[in-house]
C-alpha cells in the first residue's frame, strides 16, 4: 500500500486542485496535512480559500514540521506544501541550508515508513531567474535539493503546467 507521488510546479499551475482530485480518487476521507504558516494578512485569505475548496470528506492537519508525530497508517494523505514546510525548517535553523536539508531528509524517511499514500505538493522555485538575493538563493537550493530527494523516492512524479499534469517518473 506505501506509495509515494509528487506533484511539481509553478506558481498557480494547478498542483494543489489536482492533488485534492487525485486524493478523492483514492480515498473517500482522505488526509490533507497543511505545512503553512501564517505569515500575513494576504497569505491567511490564501489558506482560507484552500480551506474552503475542500469538505467534510477531509480529515484536516496543520503541521509546520513534524510530520511523522501524526499516525497515519492506512490512509491517502496529501502533504500541501513542500515548500512551506521547508521555509518552516529554513527559517526556524537561521537559514542553515544544510542542517535544515539533513532536518527535512529525516523527517520526510520517518514520515513516509508509515504504510500510507503520500502525495506531496511542492514548487519548482528555481525554475525563473537567479535571485539577487543571497536569502532567497540559499532556500531556492534547498528547497530544490529537498525536491530532487523526494522525487528520487516517489513512485511518480507530475509536472503541472498550465493546468496539464504531465507524468514524468513512473
Amino acid at each position: 500500500m506505501k506509495r509515494v507521488i509528487v506533484i511539481t510546479g509553478g506558481q498557480r499551475s494547478g498542483k494543489s486542485s489536482y492533488a485534492e482530485k487525485l486524493a478523492l480518487s483514492l480515498s473517500p476521507n482522505p488526509v490533507y496535512m497543511a505545512t503553512s504558516r501564517i505569515w500575513d494578512e494576504e497569505f491567511r485569505l490564501r489558506v482560507v480559500k484552500h480551506q474552503e475548496r475542500r469538505g467534510p470528506e477531509w480529515t484536516n492537519i496543520e503541521e509546520e514540521k513534524t510530520l511523522s508525530r501524526h499516525n497515519l497508517t492506512g490512509r491517502v494523505v496529501l502533504v500541501d506544501c513542500v515548500t512551506l514546510w521547508c521555509t518552516n525548517y529554513f527559517f526556524d535553523l537561521n537559514a542553515n541550508v544544510d542542517l535544515a536539508l539533513q532536518k527535512l531528509k529525516q523527517e520526510f524517511d520517518s514520515f513516509t515508513q508509515q504504510e500510507a499514500i503520500f502525495i506531496f505538493v511542492t514548487n519548482e522555485i528555481g525554475s525563473g531567474a537567479v535571485s539577487e538575493n543571497n536569502i532567497q538563493r540559499r532556500f531556492t537550493d534547498l528547497q530544490g535539493w529537498m525536491n530532487q530527494y523526494i522525487a528520487s523516492k516517489a513512485d511518480q512524479v507530475y509536472l503541472m503546467v498550465s493546468g496539464i499534469p504531465v507524468l514524468i517518473k513512473q
